[in-house]
């Protein structure tokens, strides 16, 4: 599962130590080599798991399915968004970290009929 990628729907055999990863960023993190560039490529669809080979000097609009599956493997890439969070233990047990972003009413109502929400529907 490719950290960089949220998407990847092939994973890449690199052809300068024949091992298989998801980008090109995951074969920077683990190898201690730079990735050699070549114009053959070998695939494998994580649909059908099933290699192929493609030539990038002759790729075309149709070179974006898998031949075995029709996946279409060409997509535009999902990145993981940074988000800001909270870390905490447990939050049954220290609440503060919890906002309840809804209004209060004034009084509390005794039924559903009570309720006056002209001013909630805008």
């Amino acid at each position: 599962m490719c950290k960089h990628i949220l998407n990847a729907q092939v994973a890449i055999r690199a052809q300068c130590c024949r091992r298989w990863f998801d980008c090109s960023e995951c074969h920077a993190e683990v190898a201690d080599h730079p990735l050699r560039k070549t114009d053959e490529m070998v695939f494998a669809c994580k649909k059908c798991k099933k290699a192929f080979r493609k030539d990038m000097r002759d790729y075309e609009e149709e070179d974006e399915y898998c031949p075995h599956c029709d996946n279409h493997y060409v997509i535009e890439a999902v990145m993981p968004e940074p988000t800001l969070g909270i870390e905490t233990e447990d939050l049954r047990v220290d609440s503060r970290v919890v906002k309840d972003t809804r209004t209060k009413l004034k009084s509390d109502p005794k039924s559903i009929f009570d309720l006056e929400v002209s001013e909630m529907m805008g």
